[in-house]
């Protein structure tokens, strides 16, 4: 059956307005870091009228950009692979198995994404300075390490519940095949649950990637000029003479490139895990 005209006329009006919404800041960024700073700084124009890749190479020799990228690299596919580590462990053991406090450790572990991550940053910033003074030496404080270990707090208990939820849809049937064939537990997880969960894993890790990637709170906190990520280091190309807009915009692309190459070729894994977690 047709649907009516009017809800057919809304539904396209409702179409246009987010696709405007979402593709108008994306032009303006675009175009914006297209022009010469002289254009930026002038009136507004919607369509360039000097077109020039100029900022897409003054970008690294303004501020430290492959630094920060690098960086953020680190910080972040470091974070993403421990915190997918053991949330694969704490996951298989929460759905496969029974044992006293597990609801307990279920709802702690929910729980964590009730709160906002500023409750998280000052006791662990006070963890960390005391835990420097006691070894003598700078581990966590303004260092790669404890970045990764402060990320790891909120993309953790993520990762667990995700991973639990689409653990709990794979049949138990193929453990106990597995435990037949002659696998111990780590054999039937690592030979047969693993592979079957595969898009939830890798929905997980594109997610927690992208989260860290992003993160602005806890870098500006725990990183100094050495361990500065890419999201902090943006805000350089601001200074007290001037602000140069066209390399903020060119940055910005630049940066989103591998978040946007990963997201399009783990979509389908994405939407796929995604959906399956959040109907469990």
């Amino acid at each position: 059956m047709r649907d009516p005209l009017s809800f057919r006329i809304f539904r396209w009006v409702v179409i246009t307005v987010v696709g405007l919404f979402t593709a108008i800041p994306l032009y303006v960024l675009l175009t914006t870091s297209l022009k010469p700073l002289s254009d930026v700084q002038g009136k507004f124009e919607w369509w360039p009228s000097h077109m020039t890749l100029r900022p897409f190479v003054d970008i690294w020799s303004t501020v430290p950009l492959g630094r920060y990228f690098a960086n953020s690299l680190i910080v972040c596919v470091t974070a993403t692979f421990f915190s997918v580590l053991i949330a694969i462990f704490a996951a298989y053991a929460v759905s496969r198995y029974r044992f006293r406090g597990r609801r307990l450790f279920s709802g702690a572990v929910l729980s964590t994404q009730m709160f906002p991550g500023i409750l998280f940053l000052l006791p662990l910033f006070l963890v960390f300075v005391n835990i420097d003074k006691t070894l003598g030496s700078t581990v966590f404080y303004q260092t790669r390490v404890g970045l990764i270990v402060m990320y790891m707090t909120f993309t953790l208990p993520f990762a667990i519940w995700m991973l639990a939820s689409y653990l709990d849809g794979i049949p138990k049937d193929l453990d106990e095949a597995a435990r037949v064939d002659g696998c111990n537990a780590m054999g039937a997880l690592f030979r047969v649950v693993l592979p079957a969960a595969r898009p939830g894993v890798i929905a997980v890790a594109v997610y927690a990637f992208m989260t860290a990637w992003g993160e602005i709170l806890f870098a500006s906190q725990m990183t100094n000029d050495t361990t500065r990520t890419l999201s902090i280091g943006l805000q350089s190309y601001s200074t007290q003479i001037n602000v140069y807009w066209n390399q903020v915009m060119a940055a910005a692309l630049v940066v989103s490139v591998p978040v946007v190459i990963a997201f399009l070729l783990l979509q389908r894994y994405m939407v796929a895990g995604l959906t399956a977690g959040a109907v469990k």
